[in-house]
């Protein structure tokens, strides 16, 4: 389930760094999150659909990765991030 270009262009302008800024760890978080909350909502109805939960995990384990690494660079961005993205409680 791709994101749409437009959804993909609104992310990277909320969660970009600085002006020409596309893949910053901030920015990748931002679109796995969007791409796991979708995939979260398919495997509600289509709970069968184990290559698709495959593929959620990986995203679950990539994000979680970004999100390490973010923290181990600093600290006060990595809260502002999770509690802007609403991950992790």
């Amino acid at each position: 389930m791709p994101l749409l270009q437009q959804r993909k262009q609104e992310l990277i302008s909320d969660y970009q760094v600085h002006e020409t800024d596309t893949g910053s760890a901030d920015v990748q978080v931002a679109m796995l999150t969007e791409r796991i909350n979708r995939l979260s909502l398919h495997l509600k109805t289509n709970k069968k659909d184990h290559a698709s939960r495959k593929g959620l995990l990986r995203m679950i384990g990539l994000r979680k990765r970004l999100l390490s690494y973010i923290q181990k660079q600093d600290n006060a961005r990595y809260r502002a991030l999770i509690t802007r993205l609403g991950v992790r409680g």
